[in-house]
Order: C-alpha cells, then sequence, then structure tokens
C-alpha cells in the first residue's frame, strides 16, 4: 500500500508574523494515522483546534486563514505547501499566536523543521482525492480576468500562469508546468519566496498587513527592479512561489490530489473556491486509496524526498 506519514519527533521554530510582526512559536508534533493535520491555538485560556478542510478557510486577504468560532490562525498556507511537498498526512500544529511564522518567505524553512524531525510511514493507508471530470470557478475583476481548474490526470501536474505587467517580473517567466514529485518540490518549488512592491507598503500596513515583511523574508520589488542584494533564487520565482501558495492552498482539502490543476492569475480566494466547488459536486470526486503501491500513480510512491 501507499502508506500514511507523520514526524518522527516534535520540532520548534520561532519567528515573526508576516502581517502581524508579532514574535511567533510554532511547535509541530507527531500524530497518529487517520488523524490528519490539526492546527490548534495554544496562548488561549483553553487551547482551540481547528481542522484541516475547505471549510475552516474564513479569510484569503494577502494569505489563507484558517478559524473556528472567534479564533482564527493566519499564513497556513506556506507550511501546508511543505506538508503537501513531503507527502505528511498526519500532524499536530501548536502556534502561539495568531499567524504561522513567516521565517524566510518560502516553505524551504518548514521543509527543513519537518526532514529534520524525521519523516516516517504509517501503518494506514494513505488516502487521495481523485478527480474525474474537470471543474472549474472563475471571476472577472477590474483588472481582468482570474480562472482555475482541477480535471482528472494520472497523478498531479501544476500549471499556472501570472500577468503582473511589471518590468522585474517581465523579465523571468510568465508561466510554468510542474509534474509534482516530492524530491522535484523539495528541488525546483520549495525555495521561492513570496514577493511584494514598494509602491503597496503604506497603503498594506495601514490596513494592518505586511507589518513584519522585510528583505529578510520577501522579495521586495520597487518601480523597475528587486531590490533584495543577493537578486532571485529561481529563474521563475515569482511564478513558482504563485504555485507554492497553490499547493499550499489544495492541501486544505486535507488529503493529496491526482489531477490536473491549471490557473491565470489565481490566488487564495480563488483557489479555495475551488476547492469547494469539488466538493460540492459528488460526481467530480472519489477519496481512494491503493492497496498496491505500483497502482499509486508515480509521483505519490518516491518516500525519499530530497534535503535541500
Amino acid at each position: 500500500m501507499v502508506p500514511q506519514r507523520s514526524i518522527r519527533s516534535t520540532t520548534r521554530a520561532v519567528g515573526v508574523g508576516l502581517h502581524s510582526s508579532e514574535r511567533v512559536e510554532l511547535t509541530l508534533h507527531p500524530a497518529p494515522p487517520d488523524s490528519g493535520i490539526v492546527f490548534r491555538r495554544v496562548d488561549l485560556p483553553q487551547a482551540v483546534s481547528i481542522p484541516l478542510r475547505p471549510e475552516s478557510v474564513v479569510d484569503t486577504r494577502m494569505a489563507t486563514t484558517l478559524g473556528a468560532a472567534d479564533v482564527k490562525i493566519h499564513t497556513v498556507e506556506h507550511l501546508l505547501s511543505a506538508c503537501a511537498g513531503l507527502g505528511l498526512d498526519n500532524l499536530l500544529i501548536d502556534v502561539d499566536a495568531e499567524e504561522i511564522p513567516i521565517l524566510d518567505g518560502s516553505a524551504s524553512s518548514f521543509v527543513y523543521l519537518l526532514q529534520s524531525a524525521g519523516v516516517i510511514e504509517q501503518d494506514a493507508p494513505r488516502r487521495f482525492v481523485r478527480v474525474h471530470k474537470p471543474v472549474e470557478v472563475r471571476v472577472r475583476e477590474r483588472d481582468g480576468e482570474k480562472w482555475a481548474r482541477l480535471a482528472p490526470h494520472a497523478g498531479f501536474r501544476l500549471d499556472f500562469a501570472i500577468e503582473f505587467d511589471h518590468p522585474a517580473i517581465d523579465q523571468t517567466a510568465q508561466d510554468y508546468g510542474f509534474e509534482f514529485s516530492m524530491p522535484a518540490y523539495v528541488r525546483e518549488i520549495a525555495r521561492a519566496r513570496t514577493f511584494g512592491f514598494m509602491r503597496d507598503l503604506d497603503a498594506m500596513r495601514e490596513l494592518g498587513l505586511a507589518q513584519g515583511g522585510s528583505m529578510e523574508n520577501a522579495i521586495v520589488i520597487d518601480e523597475s527592479r528587486v531590490l533584495n542584494q543577493e537578486g532571485l533564487r529561481y529563474d521563475a520565482e515569482f511564478v513558482k512561489h504563485k504555485m507554492l501558495d497553490a499547493i499550499g492552498d489544495l492541501y486544505v482539502i486535507g488529503h493529496p490530489i491526482v489531477g490536473a490543476y491549471s490557473a491565470f492569475r489565481s490566488g487564495h480566494a480563488l483557489n479555495n473556491a475551488l476547492l469547494r466547488a469539488l466538493q460540492a459536486d459528488a460526481d467530480a470526486w472519489e477519496l481512494v486509496s491503493y492497496a498496491d503501491a505500483q497502482q499509486a500513480p508515480a509521483c505519490y510512491r518516491d518516500a525519499a524526498p530530497l534535503r535541500l
């Protein structure tokens, strides 16, 4: 069978929230089979758990935010992307503030934390969301059309296109296709950082956003160029980061996807709307497991992801 996976031991990290600028301590615990990925706020008089599912997403402005009652946890997408990239099914995530720390602005620090804790197989079959027919969401806004789509595929493929009309971004790849595997994720996607424009910074901070943003945890762009002294980590870092976000946003469904995701200018809101549209159509998907690992998509058979 293709087994479920968790981490071997507890691991911790301390950082700041990208939007809140608050100090945050993050603790990742092993979890038993079939428990899923659960976020828990431990700074409250009584800890509050938030299970991973599309309906738990309560805000998508500049990040994916999970919530239960009046309790929220912001900016979960990079950590979830790392969990998807390493094939983790069961994890208890404790956080002592409203936001997951941004660390270096990519998923690579989370990949390192999880790999350092040790990734282990568990005695239970992994369950996959297999897409049976195309599902698409599309919106038209003042700045143009955006869309995201899931369709049948014998693996997990992502195709993403961006459009920013900015000199620094236009010099890089505007679209990127990626056939998922754990080693390829670690090598090609995990290190892509979030990015932001100097022109938007004051307006964002007036809204309480990007309070903790800096060139230590984001690519910063002025009217014509990247300001970070070290430049870009990948030639296609901008579109790769949007793909990194999408991988995390899609993992909110709680299982790896067997299907093809394609998108044009999609973001957190549209990605979550796509998951909800998929779930709403019972004929469009099913939950499957593979008793014989050789029957599973090849991209999910590799149990030894590369280290960063």
